[in-house]
């Protein structure tokens, strides 16, 4: 029987406290732009997917930065390409937002199957460079969202 992806899933908004946002190139649409992605497994929390997606593409170790879970959530409908990952009829995925403040730009190691290349731009150059609407949408909140927590 097929394993199919649970429609839940995690973005995580690696950036410097200067907000340098860390990007990576997707290897199935190079030019594809993104912060760190990915679907939740089953039988884990929502933290436990955005650490294991974190180590698995960037190898950072979430345990030794600060981790936001930033309570937000996006639906979006899967791109028609990527629906056969899905269960037959499935058609939308729930996407929880995160972020993953790092002290300083820091080397990352890439996922060789999933991300050609990585780079660390301005949060304005970084929102403007992805291709998900709800990525654009998180980097451009996070001039807020540190605001907020610094009070």
């Amino acid at each position: 029987m097929a394993q199919y992806k649970i429609p839940v899933s995690v973005l995580v908004v690696i950036h410097t406290p200067d907000l340098q946002v860390l990007l990576l190139e997707r290897a199935d649409r190079p030019g594809f732009w993104q912060s760190v992605t990915g679907s939740q497994d089953e039988g884990e929390t929502l933290p436990q997917t955005a650490q294991r997606e974190v180590g698995e593409e960037t190898g950072l170790d979430t345990g030794r930065f600060e981790l936001a879970d930033w309570r937000k959530q996006n639906e979006y409908e899967i791109y028609q390409r990527w629906r056969g990952r899905y269960a037959p009829g499935v058609t939308h995925n729930t996407e929880h937002v995160f972020s993953l403040q790092v002290p300083a730009i820091l080397p990352v190691t890439l996922a060789e199957r999933e991300h050609l290349q990585h780079l660390w731009l301005p949060w304005r150059d970084a929102a403007d460079k992805v291709f998900s609407w709800s990525n654009a949408d998180a980097i451009r909140e996070l001039p807020r969202r540190l605001l907020d927590s610094a009070q």
